[in-house]
């Protein structure tokens, strides 16, 4: 894994962590346990073995509860008061959270997703170039996370992002910018949402 940190030191770390895991009978996901601790937690440092030195953590359900579980020493933490409204509220208070940081590129990462590792991160990191950046990890050339969204394109981003739809409609439109780097060897990009899927934390 290359290490990122000096040459992609404009890029913010954002991972969106507000869901209420209304499949897994109201469990917040960022509260489920990987590793011995809090899945935010997890996600976090992913992020920041990545290379990302600023870490924005969006945070929705059960909100006090991760705050006093879970060290994210470090991290900026940013409330959804809106997140059950989903993904969407997230990632547009998320962005938001950036204004003014200097920030020229968000690097998203989901909560949900701990067979997403620091060398996937790293990938996605090494397509950054400049504010106009655009890229998304592929698995097996499907388009996953995490995406870099460099800041010439939040606002667009944040105009489009509701639902649970994310920024999908956004980079559905802007197909022809958006750089894939594959993945697929180094990650797994299996979400946790049902019961069923607890058995692939650790």
């Amino acid at each position: 894994m290359t290490d990122n940190r000096d040459r992609y030191g404009e890029i913010a770390g954002l991972l969106l962590a507000a869901g209420g895991g209304r499949r897994l009978g109201g469990r917040p996901k960022a509260l489920l346990t990987h590793r011995g601790r809090p899945l935010v937690e997890h996600a976090a440092g992913v992020l920041r073995a990545a290379g990302c030195g600023r870490i924005h953590v969006v945070l929705g359900a059960a909100a006090d509860d991760v705050r006093a579980r879970a060290e994210l020493g470090g991290c900026v933490l940013v409330d959804n008061p809106d997140w059950a409204a989903g993904m969407g509220s997230s990632l547009r208070a998320g962005l938001g959270s950036l204004a003014g940081t200097g920030a020229r590129a968000a690097l998203v990462s989901l909560v949900d997703q701990p067979g997403i590792g620091p060398d996937a991160v790293a990938r996605v990191l090494g397509a950054y170039e400049d504010e106009t950046s655009l890229a998304a990890a592929a698995y097996a050339g499907v388009r996953g996370h995490p995406v870099l969204f460099g800041a010439a394109h939040w606002p667009g981003i944040a105009a489009t992002a509701t639902g649970d739809r994310g920024a999908r409609a956004y980079l559905s439109g802007h197909a022809a910018a958006l750089r894939l780097v594959e993945c697929a060897d180094v990650a797994e990009p299996y979400d946790i949402d049902t019961e069923a899927d607890l058995r692939r934390l650790e």
